[in-house]
């Protein structure tokens, strides 16, 4: 998987050297992903991968085109990884990937891992993680419809809506 990872910290946020952060073109890998997230301290990792799916509200999806404002992204992963250690402070990994460009049904457009000591602080800083990326990020799609129509949504749209 060739991704652009930052180490750069960005307004003060200083990601621990032990996350890993990508805004990529590249196909995700669960795989390496998962392997980053793997620390000796770890009883479990939780990765929630999020998939192009075949349809939006009953409506035939043919692909999805993410964007996304590259470095104010990282800046959000970053600070989304430090409320992660803020509120659970026992996590040992973050790992927060996003893929940009045209996607196809059944591609991956993100990842999100977290390496944690116990399942239950692992399960939730995850779900903060992706619930945050989802809210927070400058990331946007464009839904291509099987009638040859499309539109963008912001993921941010999410606040106005449940998008579980």
């Amino acid at each position: 998987m060739n991704s652009v990872k930052t180490t750069t910290p960005a307004f003060g946020i200083k990601p621990s050297a032990k996350d890993s952060f990508a805004i990529t073109f590249a196909p995700l890998s669960v795989e390496e992903v998962y392997a980053m997230a793997d620390d000796q301290a770890n009883g479990a990792i939780v990765l929630m991968s999020g998939m192009v799916r075949n349809q939006t509200d009953g409506k035939a999806v043919m692909s999805l085109e993410y964007q996304a404002y590259e470095p104010m992204a990282l800046r959000v992963f970053y600070q989304i990884a430090a409320d992660i250690r803020s509120s659970w402070s026992d996590v040992s990994r973050v790992v927060i990937y996003h893929r940009v460009g045209h996607l196809k049904i059944g591609e991956i457009s993100v990842l999100v891992a977290v390496g944690c000591p116990h399942r239950r602080e692992a399960f939730e800083a995850c779900r903060y993680g992706i619930d945050t990326l989802k809210h927070q990020a400058p990331i946007w799609k464009k839904e291509h419809w099987q009638d040859g129509s499309s539109s963008w949504v912001s993921i941010s749209a999410c606040e106005a809506q449940d998008c579980e």
